[in-house]
């Protein structure tokens, strides 16, 4: 199998994504190409231990540009040679198996939309997250592809986040909810109001509204949101569990008996921050374009690089996108019906 990793996107450079990419190929056996500025990769290349087996893994594929993480539209159309066209064409040419990117968010889906295409029945792409649960794991989408949504967006998005669960996941019959304001159904803005009613109309196991606080409780498989409000969302989840960690860790330094009392919990408390951690789940699922791409944490550090390159193996492998596609065709006539 062969990954195509943006070797110049996220916060931190060709360092930090080259060492991941080499960690990935070495423990998945998978062929990496690395994408960007060859001077550049070639310098985090030597930086490596000297293994011939890594080294013939990781091939470079010169792109001279790139584009920056605050770079807006009219940078993504006009940089024609940039490292996340090549990494997309690569996948659309059939040369790479996936597309694995910590840059540009917007970026990425624009690029991925306009070079693989969309799913047929998709009109916008989600950016589709994992979750750590108290009951497992729960599927929000979308975290940030699309922000400006209607109501037949968040219906597509629904079907393609049961699919997912369903396909990929092993969860029958998965339960979907509508992030709202509220559990009652008259909650919300007009468009989850509208989305609520043609949920509610779908085949699915559609279990009405759910709160923010509900995203990490496990009382629904599928959270839909349109991508403003997830991305929100989700890096409030992030602050705050950054910020706990610095109180525990602040309290703890405070006295004897505690730090007594982390040592005892040191194990536990490891397990916990594992599942917690971004870097451990690798990034998010782009659904509904042609062809596979992992969108990772622009903070990534190389574990988190490691794991986006896992996630789209497993995900090329389950053939995420064709199964989606598939079960959308299924039900071509109920989503055009919702679509007016």
């Amino acid at each position: 199998m062969r990954i195509a990793v943006d070797a110049m996107g996220g916060d931190y450079g060709p360092r930090v994504i080259v060492q991941g990419a080499a960690r990935a190929a070495a423990d998945f056996g998978v062929e990496v190409f690395l994408v960007g500025q060859r001077d550049k990769i070639e310098a985090e290349l030597k930086k490596l231990p000297a293994n011939r087996d890594l080294i013939s893994a990781l091939k470079i594929v010169h792109a001279p540009e790139a584009i920056g993480m605050g770079e807006g539209l009219f940078t993504f159309y006009r940089k024609k040679r940039s490292s996340l066209q090549v990494c997309a064409l690569l996948v659309k040419e059939n040369q790479a198996d996936a597309l694995v990117s910590m840059g540009n968010t917007a970026a990425v889906v624009y690029i991925s939309h306009k070079i693989l295409g969309p799913l047929y029945g998709v009109d916008k792409p989600a950016l589709a997250l994992l979750v750590p649960t108290l009951q497992g794991s729960t599927l929000l989408i979308d975290v940030g592809a699309s922000v400006n949504c209607r109501p037949h967006h968040l219906v597509q998005f629904a079907l393609m986040g049961k699919i997912f669960m369903e396909s990929v996941m092993g969860v029958f019959n998965p339960r979907v909810a509508l992030m709202s304001i509220g559990e009652e159904e008259v909650k919300g803005n007009d468009i989850t109001k509208e989305a609520f009613e043609r949920l509610e109309k779908l085949p699915i196991n559609f279990i009405g509204n759910v709160e923010g606080r509900d995203i990490y409780s496990g009382k629904a498989e599928v959270i839909v949101s349109d991508g403003f409000t997830g991305n929100v969302a989700l890096k409030v989840s992030e602050g705050v569990v950054e910020m706990l960690l610095s109180l525990a860790k602040r309290e703890v330094t405070k006295n004897f008996l505690a730090k007594i009392g982390l040592f005892l919990m040191k194990k536990h408390l490891k397990r916990i921050y594992r599942q917690i951690d971004y870097s451990e789940y690798g990034g998010a699922h782009l659904l509904g374009v042609k062809g596979t791409c992992v969108v990772g944490h622009g903070r990534s550090n190389a574990q988190a690089v490691r794991n986006a390159v896992r996630m789209a193996i497993e995900m090329a492998k389950n053939k995420v996108q064709e199964k989606i596609q598939a079960e959308l065709l299924k039900m071509e006539g109920v989503i055009y019906g919702l679509k007016a």
